[in-house]
């Protein structure tokens, strides 16, 4: 079971039927991804009980913060890129989430870093 693609996918179809919140199944790569986008500006707010992480969706004047949602590296295909060659999501526009040895992080920070790692996703 891929629990970030199926976060990521429960994410944007919340976005496209137009929900207020969104419930997640709990686990620690996907509470830290969706507070990284949190951070991003692309949710409003992060809530987490037992076993379930509740993501309240962010819109501006009823346009969602988020177009799309690409999966990059899946459990069937990992994908690791250097520094040098990781992604530039719309020139800059959209992030891509990165699972560095430093944690998970944007594009941009992991640049700055100076470290590569496994590209989760792109979103914009």
């Amino acid at each position: 079971m891929d629990t970030v693609g199926d976060a990521l996918i429960r994410i944007k179809n919340g976005y496209s039927v137009g929900k207020v919140s969104v419930v997640l199944k709990f686990s620690k790569l996907v509470l830290n991804l969706v507070k990284l986008l949190q951070k991003e500006g692309y949710l409003a707010e992060v809530k987490q009980d037992k076993r379930e992480i509740i993501v309240t969706l962010k819109y501006n004047s009823r346009i969602p913060s988020v177009t799309d949602v690409k999966r990059v590296s899946r459990p069937s295909l990992r994908v690791y890129k250097g520094v040098k060659e990781l992604p530039r999501v719309l020139n800059g526009l959209g992030i891509a989430v990165i699972s560095t040895p430093k944690g998970l992080m944007t594009d941009k920070e992991a640049r700055k870093l100076k470290a590569g790692g496994e590209v989760l996703a792109l979103v914009w």
